[in-house]
This record gives C-alpha cells, structure tokens and sequence, in this order.
C-alpha cells in the first residue's frame, strides 16, 4: 500500500505540540529538580529527534527535492547525535566528537540549501547572479564583525579551541550569508519556505553568538536553550510548507539600485567603524570585496545599458519584418548623404508593388509576409556599402546609392528586378519613381516628394491602360449579350457598397470594382447554345460553365494591366463550404473580393430572369442568400449584403 503523506498541517501541529510541551516543562519545572533535569537534556534532545523524523519523512516520502532534504535531515542528525554523545559522555577535552558532529551540521546544511535552489531554479540572467553575490559577501562581511568579533574577544585556550569557537560563528555566517543571496535574488518575495529557512538559521546563529559570548556564565536551562530546537523545528516546518509545490523559483526580480547601494553602505559602514574602533581582518577583507563587487556591478550595469541603447536604436530604425532600414533610418541617411561638404551623385528610388494586394487575398498574409522577405533580401543586395535598402510600410519599399562610377540605369534594373517575382497563380511587379541627388531635389523632403510623384504617375499611366483594357473586353461582353452591361454593372455597383461596409479602403476597393465588371468575362468562351439553353444542362455542359472562371483569369493575366484582379475572377464562383469551383476553395481560402462577388452576383442573378427561369422578388432573393449563408456564401458578407439591401427597399418605400 502507497504511504500517505503528512500535511504540513499536520507537520506543524506534531512540532508545535512537542515545543510547547517542552516550553510548558522548562518553565514549570523546579530548577534543579529531576524533571527539570529529563526536560533540559532528554526531551531537549527529543526534539532535534522529531526534527530529523519530519524531514528524513519529507526525503522518503516526497521525490521532489529528495537530495536536497536529505542532506539537511543528515545535518539535523548530526545535531541530534552530538547532542546525544554530549550527554551521555558528558567530554572532558574540548573540542570533542560531540564538536565534530556539530560543526558537520553547517557544510551539509549549506549543500542542501544549494540544492533546493539549482533544482528549481532558472538560470540567471544579466547581472542579477552578480546582486545575489554581492548581498552573500556583504552578509558574510557584516556576520563576521558582530559574531567572529564577539568569538575573537572571548579567544582563550589551546589553538583548537580557539579554531573550533571560531568554526561556530564563520558556520552562521556562511549559511546565512546564502539565504541572504537567494532573498536578494528573488527580490525580496519571501515564499514561506524560504522564510522558515532563514529564520530557523538566524535563531542558531544568535544562540551560538551568545552562547559564545556567555561561555563563561552559561548555565543549563537558560533563556537561550529553546533557540536552538526552535531552529531544528522550523527547518522541520520549512520541509512541509507547500509539499506540492513543485513551481519553479524565479529568479526574475532586478534590484537594479536597491542590492548594490545597500550593500555598499553597510561594507562602508564596516571600514568606517575599523578605521575608528578596529574589527577583524575577516570582516575587512569582506567589506572590501563588497564594494568591489558594486564597482563589478556599475561597470556590468553601464555595459549593459549601453547595449540595450544600441539595440533600442537599431530596432528604432529596422524594419521588424525584413530587416531593412525603415523610414526613419531612410530620413537620418538621407539628410546625412544630402548634408556632405563634397556631395555625389546619389539616385533615389521609392518602389510600390503591384499584385501584392491579390497575393495577400489569394494566399494569406503569412505567405505575404514570407513574400516581402524575399523580395527585401534581394534589395538587400543591390546597393554597395555606401548604400542602403529601406522598407517605408506595406508594400514600399526604397533604394538609396551614391553613383560614383556606376550607371544610375543599372542599378534602376536591378532595383526594378529585385522586386519582382513570379510563379503559379501569381505575378508580382513593381512600379517606381526615381530622383537624381542633388541636381534634382537638396533636402530630403523634396526629394521623397518628387519621387512620390514619379511613382504615382507612373501608377496611373498604368491604371490608365487597365481602363482602356477593361473598356475592350466590357464591349466585347456586352456586343455579344446585350442584358450583361445591366447585369455586370449592377453588381458592380453593390459589391462596392458592400466592401465599403466592410471596411475596405479606397484601393481595395477600386480593386473589387474592376473585378466585379470583368468576373463573367471566361462566358465569351462558352457556346451560344450552353448559355441560352431553356433546360438543364447535362455534365458536359457543366464542364464549360466550370471552366468560364479560368478562361477569365487566363484571358486577364494576359493583360499587364489587370494581373492583379485576374486571382479574383478565378475565385468569384468559389463557395464557402468547398461546392464552388474551379478550385473548391473553403472559407477564407478564397478572397474576400471574390466572397463579396459571389453574394452580389447571386443576388442580382437571382432577381433577374433567365431563359430557364422567372426572376425572384428581392424578398425572396434575400431569404435564398440568408438561407445559403454558411453554405454557398461568407455568413458575414451574406449579413452585411441582406442588411444594405433591405435597407435600400426601406428607404425606396418610404420615397
């Protein structure tokens, strides 16, 4: 059967119980009485025997920390035994084997305390080791001159006496010197355990000062007896306080002024009182280290803010994405190259890609994100050192190069080339504008400004050429089905108003509009007799219908100036459930231009008549769209859809 483990409830309660018993007997008891003599020796011994008992338990019965609470529970042994030996030998020498066991309590002790804190703690960062270090020497420097001083006052007899008195306060002060440590490393958040630990410690440090410094007058079943089970107890306690509290210890406070300046002041304070009264040469030398510790720590302090200033600037300046100067590095370079005594020739080019947009619909934004790296690495590796490459926001991005000998057209073709990319499904291109520095501008407003006006007028040569594009293939549409200019440019104008109530800017949506007029374009490749057929049409029929989406796209790649709605045309008869095609696209798979098409086009197909068909009420349109939402359609772009148009039938009543 699994033994069951004690509480610490029950821990405190059985330790409590067996002090207070001996508190009760040790002061009722007559002095010099047979009673008081069992309760100052055996019952004294009792409890550093119900110490070592709980916390062997805790080692037994516990695997977390076993190695750590079995060495403390060995040093409670060791108490325990030279407490034994001390009474029934009763040494005449001194030391004896009794001061052997006891001084063997500080090493174990201090190694199991060691291993309560590596187990379970991170490792430290930055200088905050250097804290706990520099609070453990300053501890130790501050035990030396009260407890050593009191011990070196009192020295008298044979050199192992005087080695083994002194033994007992440089115990004390190395254990509490690591608590003291851990307190600092931990910013002063004292966990129970923790607590307990460093009290039990205090209180054997303060019983072994004063029993030192009353070694001559010391009588058994004084005031000062109970100091040292009272430790043994509450390392006992210490043991089952949070049994299941496997979490780790974080180390992750940062005394940044507070460890050093008080350690400073009390290693000062320590010179000061040696260079008026005189302590010992111990005590000196830990003060001194103390304050060289501090010193260690400024200079680690100082190098650590430096390098978190230059990281803080460098981010402040890079783009976090690509790794390439932002605009304000562009801004600094700018003035910098513009501001030179002796300036050179330098080209300046402000580059905005074209089909990003589509891309980012088409595949996601992780992959436009993988996009943009690609391509800014690439710029990366057009401009020599005297250059730079810089990523202003979204898809812009900028060139800066001296020329000296190079030609500015070279480097136009590389930047041009950089930044363009193609494969299945995709195009990408750029356009730019480009400034000569400083014939054509001499401060860097002027010159971002010029440039940003090459760069749209480039932009609208080429938006110009996809109107013209566009015109061609709507008149080629409309001369062969006279109906689908009413029917292209109705659903034109509702997928915008759509897109406008779902968020989409100015781009987006001009960008939705042109897909919206060109998303039938693949029908010029269905026959006559497919499209105008009264009854239903059988599979090879179908096949036709489900290629018309590719054919548009096909027909829209084509053209340089509408490669970028040509992903969408290919999307605008996918569903949202997967039953669409020609890709069965589920969900936001499919472009969201393309999702809004696809409600619009139902709705104004729907309320339209067809040679197989009446046309619906809008009532009835409505409730096909509410009913397909989830299905065929976005449910979001279907509920912004049935809201505007019900809104419209309201608004056309009331007129």
């Amino acid at each position: 059967m699994r033994a069951r483990r004690p509480t610490a409830a029950a821990a405190f309660g059985f330790a409590a119980a067996a002090f207070a018993c001996y508190l009760v007997g040790l002061a009722a008891a007559p002095s010099g009485s047979r009673v008081a003599e069992l309760v100052d020796n055996w019952f004294y011994v009792g409890l550093f025997i119900v110490a070592v008992v709980l916390v062997g338990a805790r080692a037994v019965l516990v695997a977390d920390d076993r190695l750590a609470w079995s060495m403390l529970a060995l040093a409670l042994a060791c108490t325990g035994f030279a407490e034994v030996y001390y009474l029934a030998a009763t040494p005449d020498s001194y030391p004896s084997v009794a001061d052997a066991a006891w001084l063997a309590f500080y090493p174990l002790a201090y190694v199991g305390i060691v291993l309560l804190v590596r187990r379970r703690a991170r490792p430290l960062a930055g200088t905050l080791w250097l804290d706990g270090a520099t609070a453990a020497v300053t501890a130790a420097a501050l035990g030396s001159a009260v407890l050593v001083e009191v011990v070196l006052r009192t020295l008298e007899g044979s050199r192992s006496a005087v080695a083994t008195n002194l033994a007992y306060p440089l115990g004390d002060v190395l254990l509490l010197s690591a608590v003291f440590g851990i307190f600092s490393l931990t910013g002063w958040r004292l966990e129970r355990r923790w607590l307990l630990l460093g009290l039990a410690l205090l209180l054997n440090a303060v019983a072994d000062g004063i029993f030192l410094f009353e070694v001559e007058t010391y009588v058994q079943g004084g005031w000062i007896d109970p100091l040292w089970p009272a430790s043994a107890m509450l390392i006992a306690l210490a043991a089952w306080v949070g049994v299941r509290d496997t979490r780790e210890l974080r180390f992750d406070g940062r005394p940044l002024l507070a460890v050093p300046a008080v350690c400073a002041l009390v290693g000062t304070a320590i010179l000061v009182v040696d260079h008026f009264a005189g302590v010992n040469l111990l005590a000196v030398v830990l003060a001194a280290a103390s304050l060289l510790l501090v010193l260690l720590r400024l200079v680690f302090t100082f190098r650590e803010n430096g390098r978190l200033f230059e990281l803080t600037r460098h981010e402040a300046t890079t783009d976090s994405l690509t790794g390439l100067g932002n605009r304000r590095r562009l801004l600094l370079d700018l003035s910098e190259a513009l501001a030179e005594a002796n300036r050179s020739p330098t080209l300046l080019m402000i580059f905005d890609l074209n089909g990003f947009k589509s891309y980012n619909d088409s595949f996601g934004h992780p992959a436009g994100d993988a996009l943009l790296a690609r391509l800014a690495e690439k710029l990366a590796a057009v401009p020599d050192r005297s250059g730079g490459a810089y990523r202003l926001g979204g898809d812009e991005f900028c060139l800066l190069q001296p020329l000296g000998d190079r030609d500015a057209e070279e480097i136009i073709d590389r930047g041009w080339a950089a930044l363009s990319e193609q494969g299945e499904g995709f195009e990408i291109s750029t356009s730019f504008g480009a400034v000569l520095l400083p014939d054509e501008a001499d401060d860097a407003s002027h010159a971002l400004s010029l440039a940003d006006e090459r760069l749209y007028s480039q932009k609208h040569s080429r938006r110009d050429d996809s109107d013209r594009t566009m015109q061609v293939l709507i008149e080629a549409l409309t001369t062969r089905e006279p109906e689908f200019q009413a029917h292209v440019e109705g659903v034109a104008a509702l997928t915008v108003e759509v897109g406008r109530r779902l968020g989409l800017g100015p781009a987006e949506l001009d960008e939705l509009y042109r897909a919206a007029q060109l998303y039938d374009l693949g029908k010029l490749a269905v026959p006559d007799e497919i499209l105008r057929k009264r009854g239903p049409l059988d599979e090879r029929e179908w096949e036709f219908i489900r290629q018309h989406t590719v054919v548009g796209e096909r027909i829209l790649r084509a053209s340089p100036a509408l490669k970028d709605v040509s992903p969408l045309v290919r999307s605008s008869h996918e569903n949202w459930d997967g039953g669409g095609y020609p890709d069965e696209l589920v969900g936001e798979a499919i472009p969201l231009a393309s999702r809004i098409i696809r409600v619009c086009d139902a709705f104004t197909a729907m309320t339209a008549a067809r040679p197989y068909r009446e046309a619906l009420t809008e009532d009835a349109a409505l409730g096909e769209l509410e009913q397909g939402a989830g299905v065929e359609y976005d449910p979001v772009v279907a509920r912004v859809a049935v809201t505007f148009l019900r809104e419209r039938q309201c608004a056309e009543r009331a007129a």
